[in-house]
């Protein structure tokens, strides 16, 4: 029976099945040459190239847990110097899930897991990240409403969030969306600026045991919570 094309695509860690899909209904797929289409199956033993390109299912799942340091890049593009596929220099593929910008720290997941890797990178699904970060000036009761309640950048109100003074300066916020430097714009509309941003956790994924610039495997356990997180409790 073989197995349905856009599985085979994403567990070759491509693109979720959605994105699959569209490739497919692009002409952009072909098995052992021929442009293939919309319920196509894979057979043991053929060729499944998109763009040309020949794709193959990774030997295994990859789940990896990163302490991202400060200057390593969240991208696999080779073009970058500091990118965090060659710092990592692992032997099988991985891409990042998700981003941490380059001047903070933290966790940040790695997979070659592509239909999981879509859906926790969809902003609109409310998936908790939480930070510890620390800003240049004494905090006050105004500025932890302010964060917590929305703040407007990029042309929007931030979501409200959970924020909770840890120390004079430093306080926690665990926030669901993911626009782009969100957290230092925010800081920075109230007139603060980051000194210290680091990722303590992704959903149920924590930072906890791993030391700085260094990474673990996620337990099987660990990925199967992820999965029910991200994709639904049926997964």
């Amino acid at each position: 029976m073989g197995v349905r094309l856009n599985k085979y695509i994403s567990e070759c860690g491509y693109c979720s099945r959605r994105a699959a899909d569209a490739l497919i209904d692009e002409g952009r797929v072909t098995i052992d040459g021929k442009v293939a289409t919309l319920g196509d199956r894979v057979e043991e033993g053929q060729l499944v190239c998109v763009d040309q390109k020949p794709l193959a299912i990774e030997e295994r799942k990859v789940y990896i847990a990163l302490h991202k340091p400060v200057g390593i890049v969240c991208t696999a593009e080779k073009r970058e110097k500091d990118n965090v596929i060659d710092y990592l220099n692992l032997p099988i593929r991985v891409y990042p899930m998700g981003r941490l910008d380059k001047d903070s720290q933290g966790l940040l997941l790695l997979s070659n897991d592509g239909e999981l890797m879509n859906q926790l990178l969809k902003a609109n699904n409310g998936h908790e990240k939480e930070y510890v970060v620390t800003v240049n000036r004494p905090l006050n009761d105004t500025f932890v409403q302010r964060m917590a309640g929305g703040v407007p950048i990029l042309d929007r109100i931030t979501a409200p969030c959970k924020v909770e003074a840890l120390g004079e300066k430093t306080f926690r916020i665990v926030l669901t969306q993911g626009l782009n430097r969100q957290i230092r714009r925010m800081c920075e509309y109230l007139g603060y600026q980051v000194v210290k941003l680091e990722r303590v956790r992704v959903m149920n994924i924590t930072l906890e045991g791993i030391a700085y610039g260094k990474y673990r495997e996620l337990t099987a356990d660990e990925v199967d919570d992820l999965r029910k997180l991200v994709l639904g409790k049926n997964s």
